[in-house]
């Protein structure tokens, strides 16, 4: 089964979300973080069926929930979750060296 994982800043991107969120409903925020992060295991379920995103780098994919746009890798039996990212931010910017994150940055 393959399983997601998530590189430091993708953490990094849902502790921002969820600081975000808790200043206007706690509550939400820790049931939206509990959302996306479903939605990553959704995602390791069956990657191939989000869409590619190359111009974002090679073997990107994207899957929006909500507001939010989950980015990830396929690497064998693991789906790397490398951004969590508002719809509303300039994604291009925030992909612009098209550095993919090691796998050292996971834990």
């Amino acid at each position: 089964m393959t399983r997601p994982v998530y590189t430091a800043q993708p953490k990094r991107d849902l502790n921002a979300i969820g600081l975000y969120i808790v200043q206007d409903n706690p509550h939400h925020a820790v049931s939206f973080i509990r959302e996306l992060r479903a939605q990553c295991r959704k995602i390791a379920q069956a990657p191939q069926a989000y869409r590619q995103r190359p111009e974002l780098g090679v073997g990107i994919r994207a899957c929006a929930h909500g507001n939010y746009v989950i980015f990830f890798m396929e690497d064998g039996r693991v789906v790397r979750i490398i951004r969590v990212l508002h719809g509303a931010l300039d994604i291009d910017a925030h992909f612009g060296n098209k550095k993919i994150p090691d796998l050292d940055d996971e834990t």
